[in-house]
Order: structure tokens, then C-alpha cells, then sequence
């Protein structure tokens, strides 16, 4: 799913993966939940609440308001003014809607694994739900023409989304005629990003994961007033990037360990690179022409 970034629909926070319900379930429930949304503006708060349900989609028509808060990190009140927003009379009366509307589907047994397999399922989930969203490729197609375009392409990440973005560039370097990778932040941020612009950029991707840092905001604001289409990848449709970007792909990431997994974004990444090839009508030949370098040099291990 794509965000037109017309309406203010930013502002995201670090939620509960969760294992959640049937996979049909929890992806339809999503979708639900996601439409229920769009249009309305959120404040920060209610945009964090929105986020909360999103990533527990099957499971919240069964939640509390206090529950529900607890999951959202938010206070009980919030919940409640977060319904009303909505246009509801209250949260049982939202809450009735979304039992109205979800098919009911018994929990998944989850009670065996231990934490390191629940987070292992959690990340599955969030595969799954890529998986569905991806249904509609009209996104990620329209994504690849603009990255393919620009000449050069900067790709930017930094602190926890710097290994995303770095990844992505390595790649698409064997494909792209001038990938230009920013995954380093400070002063020069903005530098490098309007150098960009004046060699001929047209487009700017960014990888954007929790916590995330208020200088990528900075430059992606930054990247549109020099003119560039900003293409994020982000961990959701309300993350706090989601304002700065002209073409959101989100993609969730795993928060059931220490530290956040983020499978689905590098997955979205990898995606994106086929897309991209897709517009490059020499990609084959470029790739076939590094292998035949790469041969030559005995750059690998067979």
C-alpha cells in the first residue's frame, strides 16, 4: 500500500509486532483499518493510536480502551477523543464497528514458543502482510520508473536505516549508471543532497526505521524544496517521514527483541531494486558485464 502524502498522516511510533490471528484475517483487517483512517487528521497522538491498531489489526476489535492505550502508550482519554475524531460516539461504538466488520478467527497457539520463536513468527507475520500489500504492485512500479530515471540517485539511511540503504546502493550501483549513497548525517547532508539535485537528480529514496532520527525528516523537507520526488520506505504509513515523502511504501518492522528486526524493509528494498531494473532497459547487460569482470578477476569463490 502506498500513502498519498496530500493529507497529514505522519507522526508513528515502535509497536507491539504481535503474532497476531489468521493471516487472510489480520491482512483484510489492516486494509480496513487503514481506509477507516484515511482522510481524517490525526493529531501525533492519535496518529500513534492509529499505528497501534494497524500492527494488531485482527486483534483489536477485542481490546479495551485501557488496553488499547497500554498498546499504544498512550492515556485512556486519548483513546477515547481518538474515536470521536473518527466520527464514532465513543470507543465501544468503534469498537462495535470493527467487530462488525472482522470475520472472527480463533487465536494462533502461540503459548509454546519461547521469545526468540514468537519473534521469529512476529517477522513471518510482517513478511506475510508485505506479501498482501504487494498485490497491488502499481506502487512499487511506479516507485522503480522514478528511481530508474534519476540520474544520479541518491539513496539515503542513517543510523538504523543506514545498513538498508547501504545495501540497497550496493546493488543497485551494478545496475544504476550513478548511485550516490548518504548514510551519513551532519552539515554536509544538505550539501550532498543539493549537489545531487544540480548534477540532474529527478528522485531521492530514503529508508526511514525506528527510532527515527529528526535530521532525515530535516532532509527530506530539504529534498523537496530543491525539487526532488521522494521516494521513502518506511516502517509505517504514519511514520513520522510520511509528510516529507511524495511516494510512502511501508513495510513493518519486528519489535519483539531488544533491538528492531526490519526483514520486511530489506525485503521492499530488494523489491524495489527489481522494479527499478524493469526501467533500465541495460540492467542485463550491465549485470552480465560485472559477472564477466568479476570472472576475470577471480573475484569470487566458486
Amino acid at each position: 500500500m502506498s500513502v498519498d502524502r496530500g493529507t497529514d498522516a505522519s507522526a508513528g511510533v515502535e509497536g507491539d509486532a504481535g503474532v497476531g490471528r489468521n493471516r487472510g484475517v489480520t491482512d483484510s483487517s489492516a486494509a480496513r483499518l487503514q481506509a477507516l483512517f484515511e482522510g481524517h487528521r490525526l493529531t501525533p497522538t492519535q496518529r500513534r493510536i492509529a499505528h497501534s491498531m494497524v500492527r494488531r489489526a485482527a486483534d483489536v476489535p477485542f481490546l479495551s480502551s485501557v488496553e488499547l492505550a497500554e498498546l499504544a502508550g498512550v492515556s485512556q482519554p486519548s483513546v477515547t477523543r481518538f474515536a470521536v475524531a473518527l466520527g464514532f460516539d465513543g470507543y465501544p461504538a468503534l469498537r462495535r464497528h470493527l467487530r462488525e466488520v472482522t470475520p472472527t478467527e480463533p487465536v494462533a497457539d502461540t503459548a509454546a514458543y519461547n521469545e526468540y520463536q514468537q519473534a521469529v513468527e512476529a517477522e513471518i507475520e510482517n513478511l506475510r502482510h508485505l506479501a498482501s500489500v504487494l498485490a497491488d504492485p502499481r506502487p512499487v512500479e511506479r516507485a522503480g520508473r522514478l528511481l530508474a530515471a534519476s540520474r544520479p540517485l541518491p539513496v539515503l539511511g542513517l543510523r538504523a536505516a543506514a545498513s538498508q540503504a547501504y545495501g540497497f546502493a550496493y546493488f543497485a550501483a551494478k545496475v544504476h549508471p550513478d548511485v550516490r549513497l548518504l548514510h551519513e548525517g551532519g552539515t554536509m547532508l544538505a550539501d550532498r543532497i543539493d549537489a545531487a539535485a544540480r548534477a540532474g537528480a529527478t528522485a531521492l529514496l530514503c529508508f526511514a526505521l525506528p527510532r527515527h532520527p529528526r535530521e532525515v525528516v530535516d532532509a527530506l523537507t530539504h529534498a523537496k524544496e530543491t525539487g526532488l520526488t521522494v521516494v521513502t520506505v518506511a516502517d509505517s504509513a504514519f511514520a513520522p517521514v510520511a509528510k516529507a515523502s511524495d511516494l510512502l511504501l511501508p513495510a513493518a518492522v519486528g519489535t519483539g527483541l531488544a533491538f528492531d528486526t526490519a526483514c520486511a524493509p530489506m525485503l521492499l528494498g530488494r523489491v524495489l531494486l527489481e522494479a527499478m531494473c524493469d526501467g533500465l532497459p541495460d540492467a542485463q547487460a550491465r549485470l552480465e558485464e560485472f559477472d564477466a569482470r568479476a570472472a576475470a578477476r577471480g573475484l569470487f569463490v566458486e
